[in-house]
């Protein structure tokens, strides 16, 4: 009888380890919160969000000039007096004009198409660490938001088109099929856009400083892109080595604005364009969307965390 009484009770069950727990939640369809998914499901979420994508950027263009009295007006006021400030100081100071047929028109199509590469990749910087309450605050592939401002940016380089338009016309540019090429570059020059603002975005989002960099390597690369002068006349005189001439062949900015040009000023013949330059704008919109879209999704559990 005392051994009866005596005899220890048996061990309870120990707790589960890390594996059992891991197995249980797998059984019954739990996840990490915030962990990132397949590359695949990653893009049929974002396609699942593109009424999102479209409505945030309609509202982001909406609410930009919202506190100005002319209100959307100075999306088409903003790069045009970017032009006349660019004519005043390189075509007539410094003479970049001479030997460039029609230079207004051939600055303005400049201006307008690195307007749009510049804003989406500024706007890509803050894409992040500028909606912090937003991305806390709801479950959505965060490549919604620099893909957004891209196409914020494209609605408003739409509107600007019908000011270019207009100026093509009245510096006698006639109306031309060739006119119809400005889709496809458009189409290759937002990929390439948004893929550089996801880039940027995964890059200030863990350092907001970026943003304050930003704008030194984009004038650098604006002065480089042959915004207000023209690269085939410099490289006609072949005085530059030969690494720099195929840098300056070879530049996204410049080979989407030749293309603009090309599609657009009958004066603006195909010798000017470098060689395979519809290749080398494929290729950039695939090695800029494509590539920055998965560096952009390989860091999708750490925005908004920290």
């Amino acid at each position: 009888m005392s051994q009866v009484l005596n005899t220890p009770p048996p061990a309870t069950s120990p707790v589960a380890p890390a594996d059992d727990a891991a197995a249980l939640a797998a059984r019954y369809g739990l996840t990490v919160s915030g962990a990132r998914p397949s590359l695949s499901a990653y893009v049929r979420q974002l396609w699942a969000r593109r009424h999102f994508i479209t409505a945030f950027a309609t509202a982001k263009l909406t609410s930009q000039y919202s506190q100005a009295k002319l209100g959307q007006v100075w999306q088409v006021m903003t790069p045009l007096l970017n032009a006349a400030v660019y004519y005043f100081i390189f075509g007539i100071l410094l003479g970049t004009k001479h030997g460039v047929p029609d230079y207004v028109p051939f600055l303005v199509t400049g201006v307008f198409v690195w307007t749009f590469t510049q804003s989406s990749i500024m706007a890509g910087t803050r894409a992040i660490s500028g909606n912090l309450g937003l991305v806390r605050a709801l479950h959505f592939p965060r490549a919604a938001l620099p893909v957004s401002f891209a196409l914020q940016q494209l609605q408003q380089l739409l509107f600007s088109m019908a000011a270019l338009v207009v100026i093509l016309l009245c510096f006698g540019v006639p109306v031309s099929v060739s006119w119809l090429l400005a889709v496809p570059v458009l189409v290759l020059q937002f990929m390439f856009n948004a893929g550089v603002a996801m880039i940027v975005a995964r890059m200030g989002a863990k350092t907001p400083d970026i943003a304050q960099l930003m704008p030194f390597l984009l004038r650098t690369w604006m002065y480089v892109s042959g915004v207000m002068w023209s690269i085939d006349k410099v490289l006609s005189n072949n005085k530059l080595p030969h690494w720099a001439m195929a840098l300056l062949e070879s530049n996204p900015a410049a080979v989407y604005i030749d293309l603009m040009r090309f599609a657009l000023i009958d004066s603006f013949h195909a010798h000017q364009l470098p060689h395979h330059v519809w290749a080398l704008a494929v290729g950039w919109a695939l090695v800029a969307g494509v590539g920055g879209f998965i560096y952009f999704w390989k860091a999708e559990e750490t925005y908004g965390r920290g």
